[in-house]
């Protein structure tokens, strides 16, 4: 059915639950699985460019300790499962751009990912990367929808 299923995470609690749902989904097809977190790139507006450089080492490490959060979890997910998995961390501020680039050069033939359920105002105005996904991917993706609380 599936070989490779790309499971995006930004770390929350609807990401998980779509990765618990992925990754059963490759177990039950005999798929490996990737973890991906696309990380904010480092943007600044300052005239100390003399406090630059520690300001930019500092969102490094902040970002890399927040992407090997995110890709452990789903690591052990998948381990647990006794599921192949990789993991993968990329720069890019548009967090589905990144999402159907990766999907696309790994040869993925399913993304997982989760919508977090917002309605309304709030949805159309905080945006949704998983549609985003939707509109500009071709490779097929399965949303696990989020229960708001």
């Amino acid at each position: 059915m599936f070989k490779h299923i790309l499971l995006p995470t930004d770390g929350s609690r609807f990401s998980e639950q779509a990765v618990f749902h992925g990754v059963e989904l490759a177990r039950l097809s005999g798929a490996r699985v990737t973890g991906f977190y696309a990380a904010p790139q480092f943007h600044v507006l300052t005239y100390r460019v003399s406090e630059l450089e520690g300001s930019r080492d500092q969102f490094a490490a902040e970002v890399r300790a927040h992407a090997d959060l995110y890709l452990r979890f789903i690591s052990g997910v998948a381990s647990e499962a006794k599921v192949p998995c990789e993991t993968l961390m990329e720069q890019n501020d548009h967090p589905h751009e990144a999402i159907c680039n990766v999907a696309k050069r790994l040869q993925c033939d399913l993304i997982v990912m989760a919508s977090h359920g917002r309605r309304g105002l709030a949805g159309l105005l905080l945006g949704s990367e998983t549609q985003s996904v939707l509109a500009h991917t071709e490779v097929p993706v399965m949303v696990w929808r989020a229960q708001p609380s």
